[in-house]
């Protein structure tokens, strides 16, 4: 009703192409307008200055021969004073992003392998803005931001890098594992050789002992025994040891020692 009397209203963010008598004549802005049909003004159009989304799926090859697709969000708006181009110069804005996008990702991600790819997304969403800001402001419109938001390589590679990063985890596992038994090993042995040591010591010591024993026994038996030489001492000493043995071993009740013909003299016997 309102273009029938030649009023138009305009809403905020969003302005009207006007033509006169098919030719371009000024760009409206949000609000009240008087456009008098009979004069040949007319409405071509309304153009939107909210910024819009476009997700875009390219699929590409890299270095390495892996097929992955890029998923791409590219966020754009037409500018108010080049209202004019955005409208006129462009048939299908999104199938012209769409394009570059391409052809900037083809371009760019066979020269890279595929970890290069995930680990590079930053720069590649900038060499796709750059191109894209460069080509669009020649229609009129603006680039606002610009990501790589996935990059999904095919499923048995998902699968095949999975198994990787498990191999190299176990591999991790079983080295920190081995190098745990090492060391355990290598305690144990210090800590028997320590104990062999100390060991040796002991004995050391107590033979020490019984030989100082034997020494104070036999000085002290000769002192006592006028007459008695050390062999007669030491031997008295062996057979008192002697007896002592068999008497302990006879009071055991769990012995399971085997017997054979001997003599007592035996044991003072210079063969032995």
């Amino acid at each position: 009703m309102g273009q029938a009397l030649g009023c138009i209203q305009v809403d905020q963010s969003t302005v009207a192409i006007k033509e006169n008598f098919g030719k371009y004549d000024d760009v409206l802005g949000p609000g009240f307008h008087f456009m008098p049909w009979f004069f040949g003004s007319q409405l071509a159009g309304y153009l939107s200055l909210r910024v819009q989304q476009l997700d875009i799926r390219c699929e590409s090859k890299t270095k390495d021969n892996v097929f992955v697709t890029l998923v791409a969000s590219i966020q754009y708006r037409a500018l108010a004073d080049k209202a004019a181009d955005a409208f006129y110069k462009l048939s299908n804005t999104n199938e012209q992003i769409q394009a570059y996008v391409f052809d900037v990702i083809r371009a760019t991600v066979p020269t890279l392998d595929l970890d290069k790819v995930f680990e590079q997304k930053t720069e590649i969403a900038q060499t796709v803005g750059k191109r894209l800001a460069k080509a669009m402001s020649l229609y009129g419109y603006e680039i606002v931001q610009t990501l790589i938001v996935d990059v999904e390589p095919d499923d048995q590679v998902k699968s095949s890098m999975n198994e990787i990063n498990a191999a190299s985890r176990l591999r991790e596992a079983a080295y920190e594992m081995a190098e745990g038994e090492k060391i355990l090993q290598i305690k144990q042995a210090e800590g028997e050789a320590e104990s062999k040591y100390l060991e040796g010591l002991g004995i050391a010591r107590q033979r020490q002992a019984i030989v100082e024993g034997l020494k104070a026994s036999v000085i002290g038996f000769s002192t006592s025994v006028p007459g008695a030489s050390t062999k007669d001492v030491m031997d008295m000493i062996l057979i008192t040891q002697y007896f002592d043995t068999m008497k302990e071993i006879g009071v055991s009740s769990n012995s399971s020692a085997v017997f054979i013909p001997h003599e007592p003299e035996d044991v003072t016997s210079e063969q032995r």
